[in-house]
C-alpha cells in the first residue's frame, strides 16, 4: 500500500512537470558555449563571457544552427534578454538563414540600438515598421521578445508591445527560418542572455 502511495506520488510529480507552462520555453544557449551556433565573418566578434553572449568587433552575424525544431522556426515567439552599451548598434534577425558574409539578405531584423546615431531603434521591424524613440536604456538588461504568427509579427520590450505589423497579402518573407544576432561595428558592443524560443501551432 506504502509502495502504491508513491509510485503514484511520483506519477503526479510527473505529470504535473510535463504540463508546467515553463517548460513551453526552450533554451537556445547553454551559457557556457556557442554549441548550436555558428558564426559567419569574423568569428572572434562573438564570445561567452559570465554566461553571457558577447558580440563586440567588426561587423558579424550567429546564427542559430541547433537542433532545436531543426533550426527552421515557423510560427514561434523569441525572447533574450539583452543590455547594450553607449552608442551600440546589433540586431535580432529572424525567418533568416545561413550565409557566409554580408548583411542577412533573408527575413527580417528586429532593432537593437538604444543610443547609436541610427535613427531607427530598439524594436523597429529594420527599414519596414521602425521606432523612433528607444523604450529601453543603455547599460540596463531588458527583454526583447518577437512574436511570429502567420504573417503578423509582434515586438514586445519588456512585456510592453511596441511594434506590431502584418505582412500585406503580395509578400511572404515568413516563411520559416532561423534566428541570428548582429556584431554591427568595433563600436558597438551588446550582452545578450537567457535567448528562449516557444513553438506555436501552425
Amino acid at each position: 500500500m506504502i509502495k502504491n502511495t508513491v509510485i503514484g506520488m511520483i506519477v503526479i510529480v510527473l505529470v504535473s512537470t510535463a504540463f508546467s507552462p515553463a517548460d513551453e520555453w526552450i533554451s537556445l544557449f547553454d551559457g557556457k558555449s556557442l554549441s548550436g551556433w555558428t558564426i559567419n565573418e569574423n568569428a572572434s566578434t562573438f564570445s561567452v563571457e559570465n554566461g553571457m553572449i558577447v558580440a563586440y568587433g567588426e561587423r558579424s552575424h550567429l546564427f542559430y544552427t541547433g537542433p532545436v525544431s531543426e533550426h527552421r522556426f515557423r510560427n514561434f515567439e523569441f525572447k533574450v534578454s539583452v543590455m547594450t552599451t553607449p552608442g551600440s548598434n546589433s540586431g535580432i534577425f529572424i525567418d533568416t538563414a545561413f550565409q557566409p558574409d554580408g548583411w542577412p539578405s533573408q527575413g527580417y531584423e528586429i532593432q537593437v540600438n538604444n543610443t547609436h546615431t541610427d535613427w531607427r531603434k530598439t524594436g523597429s521591424i529594420y527599414a519596414v515598421q521602425d521606432v523612433k524613440v528607444t523604450p529601453a536604456r543603455d547599460n540596463e538588461w531588458f527583454t526583447e521578445s518577437v512574436m511570429v504568427v502567420g504573417k503578423k509579427i509582434t515586438v514586445k520590450i519588456n512585456n510592453v508591445i511596441v511594434n506590431e505589423y502584418t505582412e500585406p497579402a503580395d509578400k511572404s518573407k515568413l516563411t520559416g527560418g532561423t534566428f541570428a544576432l548582429q556584431g554591427h561595428d568595433p563600436k558597438s558592443k551588446v550582452f545578450y542572455k537567457d535567448v528562449m524560443v516557444r513553438l506555436l501551432p501552425d
